[in-house]
Order: structure tokens, then C-alpha cells, then sequence
């Protein structure tokens, strides 16, 4: 069996300059917000969260349990891209890059105001931790996203590998 591609030809996209630019500055704003929102958070960690959110398990595990939240959003960042392709061929990218930005910007938001240890327990770092995830996908999100978005207004006339421009193979026995 042999599989031959289609005849049709994808639809052709036509792109200006300006355009490009545009879609540009778009993903570098918003990839920098989104990873700024991200490194953020470590620099606090670093300062400020073993105190308030790991105070029972002591100085030392605290400073480590709060490094340890660091990494942990990094294991979640090929899950954000995985969600990121799935959702993004169904809804669109530049649809994916606002609902990204909100996560990741919400995520900080809510760490911000989260309570300490001491206002409502153990909570805290469990509550600390589900942001951090939050943030996480969000991360792997956004790259995959700003990525296609940039890539796929390339200006060369080819569609990328998206649901309209699928190429449907026939089976030839």
C-alpha cells in the first residue's frame, strides 16, 4: 500500500510586514510578561515564601521545600504544551496566548494574596503548590503557543500544519 497526498492545495496565506511585526511584538510582550510572572516567583521563593508558607518544617527544609516548588513547575511545563497544541488547533492561537497570559497572570495574582502558614495552616503551601502547577502549565503553554503564533505568520505563502490546512493521504492498494 502507498499513500499519495492529495491534488488540492492548502489555501495561501498572504502576509505583510506590518503583520508580521505586529504578530512580533505580540508574542515577545507577551512571553516576557508570562515569564517574568514566572521568575518572579523564584526570586520570592528565595526571599520571603520558607518563612511564610514552610515555617513547621523548620529554616533549612523550608528554604528547600520552597526551592523544591521552583522545579516542580518546571515538570508541569510539557503538560501546558501538550494542552496548548490540543486546545490551540481547536480554538486558535491567538485565543491560547490570551487564556495563557490570564493563567499565568492569575496564578501570580492568587500567590500574591494567598495567606501564610499562620492565617489558615497547611493550606497555605498546599494551596502555594496548586498555583505553582497552575503556573507551570501555563508556561508550557505559552512557549508552544508564541512559537506557532510567530512562526505560523511567516509570509511565505505556506499554510502551517493546522485544521484547515489539513493534507488528506488516499490509500491506494
Amino acid at each position: 500500500m502507498s499513500s499519495v497526498p492529495a491534488t488540492a492545495a492548502p489555501a495561501e496565506r498572504v502576509t505583510s510586514t506590518a503583520e508580521r511585526i505586529k504578530v512580533g511584538a505580540a508574542v515577545i510582550v507577551g512571553t516576557t510578561i508570562e515569564w517574568y510572572d514566572f521568575f518572579i516567583y523564584a526570586f520570592a521563593a528565595n526571599l520571603v515564601f520558607a518563612p511564610l508558607f514552610f515555617e513547621p518544617a523548620g529554616k533549612t527544609a523550608g528554604f528547600l521545600l520552597s526551592l523544591l516548588t521552583i522545579g516542580l513547575s518546571f515538570l508541569f511545563r510539557p503538560l501546558g504544551a501538550f494542552l496548548a497544541g490540543h486546545f490551540g488547533d481547536r480554538i486558535g492561537r491567538r485565543p491560547m496566548l490570551v487564556i495563557t497570559l490570564i493563567l499565568m497572570g492569575g496564578a501570580t495574582t492568587a500567590i500574591g494574596l494567598l495567606p501564610t502558614y499562620t492565617g489558615i495552616g497547611l493550606a497555605a503551601p498546599i494551596l502555594l503548590v496548586g498555583l505553582r502547577i497552575l503556573q507551570g502549565i501555563a508556561a508550557g503553554r505559552g512557549k508552544g503557543v508564541a512559537v506557532t503564533s510567530a512562526t505560523s505568520s511567516r509570509g511565505t505563502g505556506r499554510e502551517p500544519a493546522a485544521k484547515d490546512s489539513t493534507i488528506r493521504r488516499v490509500a491506494v492498494s
